[in-house]
């Protein structure tokens, strides 16, 4: 055995050994692990080309999951694979003039090798990429069987489009209106697209929010139910007389509107319609004005998320409709916060009690009528205060037959008299839209659609699965090259045999992750999207692992094509994951200058020199490349863009992969936000060397207690190691089970210095039988509670010291139990208190009665020197204390 510890030849010497066994291969109903499957899973990640610190986190977490539980008897299961579809290849193969399949496959291979540097417990057999035919042909095939039920169908939708590079831009790719390569002015426009109908799911996701995800975080269920968005409103129409060119009633005379806000109908001083509208498009026929600020609605962003935060523009449009219930005639504005892919693309205006009406009325100059009260308050039109839009506490006024009436009463009588009046009813909404899957980009999987003059759109055969991407294109972003693609685009017509053409849409990256953690479970399946029988006995995950920003759409859709497949009979669950952790964000320090302009240039926090003051507070920083100074930017997530992100490869090679995974594990409970901290990972290092040092210090102690000798009687030292140490396991498998794997490290860095500082019988004469024994216990006990965080160290020791040969390999071995004797105390030691204050303590025999209890607290050393004479009461509370009253 070695004196020093050498993390390079520890971890190269325990990967090579794990690989030579395949340690990891999870074989279904497995023997070896009495207590059945668990399956744990980290969200895949996009091959960018490097593991970020993000990256460390998550796969640690899942990885001492994985070794705690297998040590318990569970047969883990933990897969890898990556999200290797979507834009961000398109951009790198344009910015390296290469196809994004040979950037893609090379940064696999490079992140999968840092995987393995890591040391990480992946069965690499059942590894996917989602830009291979194997995995994408059974998306096409679920896309014809949705197709086929109705559930996916086609529509025109509004997109991003860019005229001078002929292609559709994602929303971030849009700054400032402009796209991103070009600079030319980006429009609206509707195309053919793709929809699946998540909206036929939306009651069954929203109930098993509530009722099927107790595992799941709180906040985590709230977003989905947020998400989703239920709301119980009245939908209503406005009639007019606005005709259209050929004389005809548009829209049949009615602006129809949905509201959760019924109650304030005798509010409304205006409507707004959305740029795409009927009404819009007929008001703008012949005012050249109102078409330029259409035009300028059209080339705004097509997401809700953006509408909320944008500035609110409108323009009347001069049309009028007439309101429901008094006949009085609305004006109609046109605003560019109302989407014509949301509700029927109108709302109705009620400044007095919606803060974004109140806003844009006062903006233009639009009447504002007060229809609801509150007992106390007084209403203004000096600014916006919130109990406007209180529907708890509020009764109508000014709102005829209806006044006096609180919100639901409101509501009720509101939707029957329009309901009597054949103009609206109530009706429940949702706040999710049917999702829109056609991506007009090369790299994803082909929609397997076929388009020919003779019949049309078809669906390709499910015996020609899979349409196979070309993987030679390379973007130029002058739209998508399988336009221009001839052996990819001619195919003959299934259906006549004439000559066609394929689909060259691709579909959302979003379907690839909706649920390949199910293909993981059915390696080599080639003739069923998952084998049942695996599938069914993996399924469904124990414990998922990502970050929170996917809280929402990647988990909806996962949920939602679980219930499909469930549908379709291919799965018998109904959601896909028992059990969620979203691990925080890893923060470092930023560092950056800023020019003339206002632009930030960022440098990375190894390339400056920081000056503290007397307290070790940084109070300056500059560049180590030219000496300048730097500003000092505070604590963020890291990122590229900001420059501050720490290469795990760096760490590793410096400090070993067990450094970095022992410091991310203890910085942080795995839920809350680690800070990066170097002297943090010097401090994890040298704790690892401590290890070593200590094992190295006790092999020959450890040898002959392994030789077979008998351990016999303990005297009160050995009992009290005994007991400490039972007592750090106990609460380290507590910690171990509620995943708090950071009080887990704290536990074993205590064990290490009770295991450190022990003053036992014959330290140092290996004849020592009783402490040998004890050392060799508190020591197999601490390396099993440590391999879970730090695995090559605690295997190489094992390994060294002659563990593996008794008990056999670490990685299989039993987790320590708690031995109930050890923690067993023949005195105890309790508090003594003299009139409630604390003055001291003293040890009794465990089985001591109260009356010798209150004998030796009166003889103790507290009571001698705070009691004089006889006290006037003794209380002794069992356990606990002695309270003396004098």
């Amino acid at each position: 055995m070695q004196d020093k510890y050498s993390p390079a030849e520890v971890e190269q010497a325990a990967q090579a050994y794990w690989k030579s066994i395949d340690a990891y291969k999870a074989v279904e109903n497995d023997p070896r692990f009495p207590k059945g499957k668990y399956y744990a899973c980290s969200m895949l990640p996009y091959p960018s080309g490097k593991l970020h610190m993000g990256h460390v986190r998550n796969y640690t977490i899942n990885d001492v999951m994985y070794r705690y539980l297998r040590m318990n008897g569970y047969n883990v299961l933990m897969p890898m694979g990556w999200d290797a579809f979507g834009m961000p290849a398109e951009n790198a193969a344009m910015a390296n003039n290469v196809p994004p399949a040979e950037w893609t496959y090379s940064n696999i291979a490079h992140m999968r090798g840092q995987m393995e540097s890591m040391g990480l417990a992946i069965d690499w057999s059942r590894e996917m990429t989602a830009c291979k035919p194997d995995y994408y042909k059974w998306n096409q095939w679920m896309f014809l069987k949705m197709l086929e039920k109705g559930i996916i169908y086609q529509k025109t939708g509004t997109v991003n489009w860019d005229p001078v590079d002929q292609t559709v831009l994602a929303n971030e790719q849009v700054v400032d209106g402009r796209g991103w390569r070009s600079g030319a002015l980006v429009e609206k426009r509707e195309i053919p697209m793709y929809y699946v109908r998540i909206t036929d799911y939306a009651d069954e996701l929203l109930e098993h929010v509530e009722n099927k995800l107790p595992g799941w975080p709180e906040r985590v269920r709230i977003m989905q139910a947020n998400w989703i968005g239920k709301s119980t409103g009245v939908r209503f129409a406005f009639p007019h007389v606005i005709m259209d060119e050929q004389g005809e009633l548009i829209n049949d005379g009615k602006l129809y509107v949905f509201t959760t806000r019924a109650d304030t109908i005798m509010g409304v001083t205006f409507c707004a319609v959305a740029a795409e509208h009927p009404l819009a498009t007929q008001a703008a026929k012949n005012n050249p004005e109102l078409q330029a600020f259409i035009a300028e609605c059209k080339q705004g962003s097509v997401i809700e998320a953006d509408m909320a935060t944008m500035e609110k523009k409108g323009m009347p449009t001069g049309l009028t409709v007439q309101h429901p219930i008094t006949g009085e005639q609305v004006p109609v504005w046109v605003g560019n916060y109302v989407l014509m892919t949301y509700g029927d693309g109108a709302v109705m205006g009620v400044p007095a009690h919606d803060e974004r009406d109140f806003a844009f009325a006062q903006k233009y100059d639009l009447p504002i009528k007060q229809v609801v009260a509150v007992e106390g308050e007084t209403f203004s039109l000096d600014g916006w205060q919130e109990w406007y839009g209180d529907k708890e506490r509020g009764v109508l006024i000014d709102s005829g037959k209806y006044d006096g009436l609180d919100y639901n009463a409101a509501v009720n009588a509101v939707a029957g008299d329009l309901a009597n009046l054949g103009l609206g009813d109530k009706k429940v909404t949702f706040r999710l839209r049917d999702w829109g899957i056609s991506r007009q980009r090369y790299w994803g999987t082909p929609i397997p659609m076929i388009h020919c003059e003779k019949c049309g759109t078809v669906p390709v055969p499910e015996k020609d699965l899979p349409v196979v991407l070309p993987e030679d294109c390379v973007p130029d972003g002058t739209g998508n090259p399988l336009k221009k693609h001839e052996a990819f685009l001619k195919v003959d017509c299934p259906c006549c045999g004439a000559p066609a053409r394929r689909e060259t849409d691709t579909m959302d990256t979003f379907i690839d992750s909706s649920w390949y953690y199910m293909r993981y479970t059915s390696p080599g399946s080639n003739d069923a999207m998952v084998d049942p029988a695996r599938n069914d006995y993996w399924m469904p995950m124990d414990q998922y692992i990502g970050g929170i920003e996917h809280a929402v759409l990647h988990l909806l859709y996962a949920r939602f094509w679980t219930k499909v497949m469930r549908d379709f009979g291919l799965v018998k669950f109904d959601e896909p994951f028992v059990n969620l952790l979203t691990q925080g964000m890893v923060l470092n320090e930023t560092y950056y200058r800023e020019d003339e302009s206002g632009k930030k240039t960022w440098f990375n926090p190894a390339d400056v020199d920081l000056v503290f003051d007397d307290r070790g507070r940084p109070q300056a920083a500059a560049s180590k490349l030219d000496g300048a100074p730097v500003i000092i930017g505070g604590t963020e997530k890291m990122s590229k863009s900001k420059n501050n992100g720490i290469d795990p490869a760096a760490q590793i090679e410096q400090y070993g992969a067990d450094t970095a995974r022992l410091f991310t594990m203890f910085a942080a409970p795995p839920e809350q936000t680690l800070e990066w901290s170097e002297s943090g990972v010097e401090g994890a290092s040298r704790f690892l060397r401590r290890v070593w040092a200590f094992a190295y210090a006790q092999r020959e102690r450890i040898a002959a207690a392994l030789a077979g000798q008998q351990q016999g009687s303990l005297d009160d030292e050995q009992k009290a190691l005994r007991r400490e140490v039972h007592k750090i396991l106990q609460q380290a498998d507590y910690d171990f089970k509620r995943i708090q794997y950071n009080t887990v490290v704290s536990a074993c860095m205590k064990m290490l210095n009770t295991l450190e500082s022990a003053k036992l019988a014959g330290d140092g004469d290996l004849t020592a039988v009783a402490s040998n024994a004890v050392i060799a216990e508190g020591l197999s006990i601490f390396l099993r509670m440590l391999n879970p965080v730090a695995p090559h160290i605690t295997h190489a020791l094992w390994q060294e010291l002659g563990y593996a040969g008794v008990y056999g390999d670490i990685l299989n071995v039993q987790w320590p139990e708690v031995d109930p004797a050890a923690l067993e105390q023949s005195e105890i030691e309790l508090m003594i208190q003299v009139n409630g204050k604390l003055r001291g303590s003293v040890k009794v025999p465990k089985e001591a009665d109260k009356a010798a209890i209150e004998a030796a607290a009166l003889a103790s050393e507290a009571a001698q020197k705070f009691v004089e004479g006889t006290p006037k009461k003794v209380i002794v509370v069992p356990g606990k204390l002695i309270n003396i009253v004098v």
